[in-house]
């Protein structure tokens, strides 16, 4: 049974930093890439970032892109999330994910998600 696990998430205040982990256990780890996605309360969920493989390569959303770090640990079977310089803007729920063939930006290009971790910022 594939499960995805998200931890790291919490409160801070604006300006703060968290670190989100994905622990899988899928056993082909390594051919996934890997996903984070976010739902703030009456919104949709949204793309953040994902990353492939390997870890060659990655995307981030403009909105976050300076200030979010997608990366993966094959050897762990984790994907992590660096959050900096948080804003209130950023409280949601955020979700991983994983997808064969080079997931990209749509929620379809995931095969399997975590339950989601609450990040708060206060300001």
């Amino acid at each position: 049974q594939v499960q995805l696990v998200e931890s790291g998430g919490g409160s801070v205040q604006a300006g703060g930093s968290l670190r989100l982990s994905c622990a899988a256990s899928l056993r082909a780890f390594s051919t996934y890439g890997m996903g984070w996605f976010r739902q703030a309360p009456g919104k949709d969920r949204e793309f953040v970032a994902t990353i492939n493989w390997n870890g060659g390569r990655t995307y981030v959303a403009d909105s976050v892109k300076a200030r979010f770090t997608i990366s993966r640990d094959n050897a762990k079977k984790t994907g992590y999330l660096q959050m900096n310089n948080l804003k209130p803007e950023d409280t949601a729920v955020y979700y991983c994910a994983a997808g064969l063939t080079n997931p990209g930006r749509s929620r379809a290009d995931y095969n399997y998600w975590g339950q989601g971790t609450q990040v708060t910022v206060s300001s």
